[in-house]
């Protein structure tokens, strides 16, 4: 059954590594934070923008499109690159992140083509992909939401309120993602708000949930396809995640939520990433 989607693999791995070289580049031209966080949803972001969202990059805003929203705007360098590689706007564009007078703002801007919802408010995300979800719904629309979400998100009470009120709703056209790698912006999530245990709350409020591995593309691409798990049920997908993955020295390194690479990190990082088959 794996072999099945062994070129689907390759394909998206390398968009993967794409993705964290040019976040890389973005991050260490601005001295920006967040670098570890937007590695770790590198994988998840790959996989939605290569095989799974339906979209179309010369008409973002086609009534017809699936509707993405990083709920975790922090960490939008990820979802800048795979926009720039997916042709929503110039590659070259990315050079001008946290710049003055940028579209490319240092949270997730509404402004750039692809971008639906402007976030980094952390507990936002999800209540607005829950509105979009109820439309769909009402106007009999066939496209679906898809929310990416922290794990240290999932302390705001708005996102507890949004998911009441998907199960209730029966929004099974809402698939949300939780990157949970583990750790916030200064310590462990455990130390900061114990989330555990966190698949039965989910449960609980009735969504139906899946854990998978946050970097395996097949283990994303078979949770991801395969929603609605439940007819009547939004899906929350659990991915089991590493911050700064990608980067050895940056893997479950609180520090590097807020530190920016200098230029001989960014070298041994992009070493490290090297396409192999350039």
């Amino acid at each position: 059954m794996r072999s099945n989607y062994l070129l689907i693999e390759m394909t998206s791995q390398k968009f993967a590594d794409n993705i964290r070289r040019h976040a890389l580049k973005m991050v260490t031209r601005a001295k920006a934070s967040h670098i570890a966080s937007a590695l770790s949803i590198t994988d998840i972001i790959a996989v939605l923008y290569d095989t799974i969202l339906n979209f179309d990059p010369h008409d973002p805003r086609n009534a017809d499109r699936d509707r993405f929203l990083l709920s975790k705007g922090h960490s939008c360098v990820a979802l800048y690159a795979a926009l720039a590689l997916k042709d929503f706007f110039p590659v070259s564009e990315l050079e001008t992140y946290g710049q003055n007078h940028s579209n490319l703002m240092n949270h997730v801007s509404h402004k750039v083509p692809g971008v639906e919802f402007s976030t980094g408010s952390l507990g936002h995300g999800l209540p607005f992909g829950v509105g979009k979800a109820l439309n769909a719904k009402y106007m009999q629309k066939k496209w679906r939401v898809f929310v990416l979400l922290s794990d240290g998100e999932m302390d705001e009470g708005s996102n507890w309120e949004a998911l009441m009120f998907s199960s209730h709703h029966k929004l099974d056209n809402l698939i949300a993602i939780i990157d949970y790698n583990k750790l916030q912006s200064l310590t462990t999530v455990e130390k900061t708000m114990n989330l555990e245990p966190l698949t039965a709350k989910l449960s609980s409020f009735g969504w139906s949930v899946l854990e998978i591995n946050g970097h395996d593309h097949y283990e994303i691409k078979k949770a991801l396809i395969n929603t609605p798990c439940v007819i009547g049920k939004p899906t929350i997908i659990v991915a089991h995640t590493i911050k700064g993955k990608g980067v050895s020295f940056m893997e479950n390194k609180v520090e590097w939520h807020y530190h920016s690479p200098n230029s001989n990190q960014l070298s041994c990082a992009l070493l490290e990433l090297e396409d192999k088959d350039a």
